[in-house]
């Protein structure tokens, strides 16, 4: 069974990108009602250092050293594109680049088409086969 299947403490990672360092928090969910903002999308978890909102990166994140600066940037850089460390706890987010040498490849390999690539490519598809468009 996937290891987040089951109720655990299992806490969400943030990472603030300005002070390079990251905690881990409760989720919104597991709150106390009183305490908890009115939805989850108000829910921002301020850096108990410098006090700016922190990323939520995931359950599965690993902040790198402090001092590696190169990485916290690469970190940064593919959460802003949407890449976070989440996964259901069998076999963990997967692989992510730590040096910018690595990161158009990651996000060339990560590329999907659009929804008007998709359409294109079914319409060049159905010319192909000889179907009036």
């Amino acid at each position: 069974m996937c290891r987040y299947g089951c109720y655990g403490p299992y806490k969400d990672h943030f990472a603030c990108f300005s002070c390079r360092k990251a905690f881990k928090r409760f989720s919104f969910f597991e709150w106390p009602k009183h305490l908890r903002p009115e939805s989850a999308e108000n829910f921002v978890a301020p850096c108990p250092d410098c006090g700016a909102a922190m990323a939520n990166m995931g359950l599965d994140f690993k902040a790198p050293r402090r001092a590696d600066i190169e990485h916290w940037q690469v970190v940064a850089h593919l959460f802003q594109r949407g890449f976070k460390y989440s996964s259901c706890g069998c076999s963990g987010p997967g692989y992510r680049p730590s040096r910018w040498s690595e990161v158009a490849a990651f996000l060339s390999a990560q590329a999907r088409p659009s929804p008007g690539e998709l359409l294109a490519n079914r319409f060049a598809a159905s010319r192909s086969d000889g179907h009036r468009a």
